[in-house]
């Protein structure tokens, strides 16, 4: 159901729906007539103030959750809300300047990327979230080396002079000269390539029966590849902080919604793949609830912005995840300066 354009709804109306919707992202609540009545901003009585409620959920953008528990927005309502309604709060020199701060800390990126997530949490009290950048560096050089008879190690040279180390199990019976194949075999296939390239590239020439390794050798490499390749996908893709915040008072009253919202924070590999629909955003986008499959369930809201490094291009994803009621307002553009900020320090 498509929401209707601000220009159908009457000048009475979008006040008292701007209300409804304000007074609900502040407390959590349900906003009834006679809290609007009472407020002055509309000078009509609680009687009439109903009935613009009425025509308002009939129109799908507000939903009363009992019959005397005053309305809310639907996703629908805060999404005409969001896109049409809104006035964001821009960060305070003072914000910008603490964000800047915690982020130039001296440490590795992947310091700065859970601080990030750390700040996200803080500004929203919500769960502030970062996906790690796909990092493919070139590497140069695989050495396999002997431990015992039953294990060696591999050791991969990056192009940048980075070393890793990985165990892998020997097939029985390899022999000192078969491990030296491999290794020269897999050496002179890394130049200029990233694991994925050389591993596909070397792939095709064994199954073809290109390669000219002999079977023993052969196996090596397809170990030492999938040992490698294995590893690389279980390093973690996301960064979760504040799932603690979550669970406020307000979210005792609503905990099945909260345990489906973080069973579903744990689910990272989904969480992922929902942020990086957001890549290639021009600017910070909002899922409201049924909007994205995956929290429809509890009813949360995602904010995310793409960061990028310093010559431009997209590396991840960052942003916030939390209930519906989020501050809007004030977290888009927070999450944006966020993204902009993790952007200067990301090489």
């Amino acid at each position: 159901m498509v929401s209707p354009p601000l220009t159908e709804l009457t000048d009475r109306a979008r006040d008292i729906f701007r209300l409804v919707v304000e007074g609900y992202l502040t407390s959590g609540n349900p906003v009834g007539s006679k809290a609007i009545a009472a407020g002055g901003e509309v000078n009509l009585s609680p009687a009439s103030i109903r009935s613009v409620l009425s025509e308002l959920e009939s129109l799908g953008l507000l939903a009363a959750p009992h019959t005397s528990a005053g309305r809310m927005p639907t996703d629908m309502g805060l999404r005409l809300f969001v896109d049409g309604m809104m006035q964001v709060a821009e960060p305070t020199p003072e914000e910008r300047a603490a964000i800047e701060q915690r982020l130039s800390e001296p440490g590795p990126v992947e310091q700065a990327l859970a601080a990030t997530s750390a700040i996200l949490s803080d500004i929203s009290a919500a769960a502030g979230v970062v996906m790690v950048p796909r990092r493919e560096p070139q590497l140069a050089q695989m050495n396999i080396i002997r431990l015992d008879p039953q294990r060696a190690l591999a050791v991969l040279v990056g192009s940048d002079g980075s070393v890793e180390n990985r165990l892998l199990e020997l097939p029985a019976g390899a022999s000192m000269s078969a491990l030296q194949e491999a290794s020269n075999y897999i050496t002179a296939r890394l130049a200029g390539r990233t694991l994925a390239q050389a591993a596909r590239a070397m792939q095709a020439e064994i199954a073809s029966g290109r390669s000219a390794l002999d079977a023993a050798s052969a196996d090596l490499v397809e170990r030492g590849l999938a040992v490698l390749s294995e590893d690389a996908a279980r390093r973690p893709v996301l960064i979760v902080r504040g799932q603690a915040n979550l669970l406020d008072e307000r979210a005792l009253t609503d905990i099945e919604r909260v345990r489906s919202l973080i069973d579903d924070l744990e689910n990272k590999q989904s969480v992922s793949e929902l942020l990086d629909s957001a890549r290639e955003a021009e600017a910070t986008r909002i899922f409201i609830g049924s909007e994205n499959r995956l929290f429809a369930l509890s009813g949360s809201s995602v904010i995310a912005s793409p960061y990028r490094d310093r010559e431009g291009r997209v590396v991840g994803v960052l942003g916030v995840i939390g209930p519906t009621r989020l501050n809007y307002a004030r977290v888009v553009p927070m999450v944006d300066f966020t993204a902009r900020s993790l952007g200067k320090i990301i090489g």
